[in-house]
């Protein structure tokens, strides 16, 4: 059983939810109790699938030629704000060698204090905010080399 409470046109209705049977709905409106049919969603339609027939190639594949690639830089990577917030601390330096998991950063978001962890090991090459700063979701908090 489930209670809402709704403002329609300045005029307050308390309505309560009762037992769904099939598609009826036992509903009461400010004490005044009724029968609700609600619409029947509709069937999917069955969907057909054709099989693909291939015909084989009639010229050979091309050799695969390897390419050298130079050797991966260091990757930077930021620790991203998972949603939107104010940040309250900041728990590392420029300079720092962190762990994965480790808190680099606490940020208030919905009246919670959310502690951000570092996702990987690493050493702390720039810190992009401050406390008191206003960020939002995917903003790049510190970044990890």
């Amino acid at each position: 059983m489930k209670e809402y409470k709704y403002k329609i046109n300045g005029n307050l209705y308390k309505v309560t939810v009762g037992n769904i049977e099939d598609n009826i709905a036992d509903v009461e409106v400010n004490g005044t109790h009724y029968k609700v049919e609600m619409e029947k969603a509709p069937q999917p339609k069955p969907v057909v699938v054709k099989p693909v027939v291939r015909q084989p190639a009639t010229t050979p594949a091309p050799q695969a030629t390897q390419v050298n690639k130079p050797a991966a830089a260091p990757s930077k990577s930021g620790v991203k704000s998972p949603l939107p917030g104010v940040i309250l601390e900041i728990k590392v330096n420029v300079g720092d060698a962190v762990k994965k998991g480790q808190t680099v950063v606490i940020l208030e978001a919905m009246k919670m204090e959310n502690s951000i962890n570092a996702d990987k090991d690493g050493k702390v090459t720039a810190i992009n905010v401050k406390p008191g700063d206003s960020v939002l979701e995917g903003t790049d908090l510190v970044i990890i080399e």
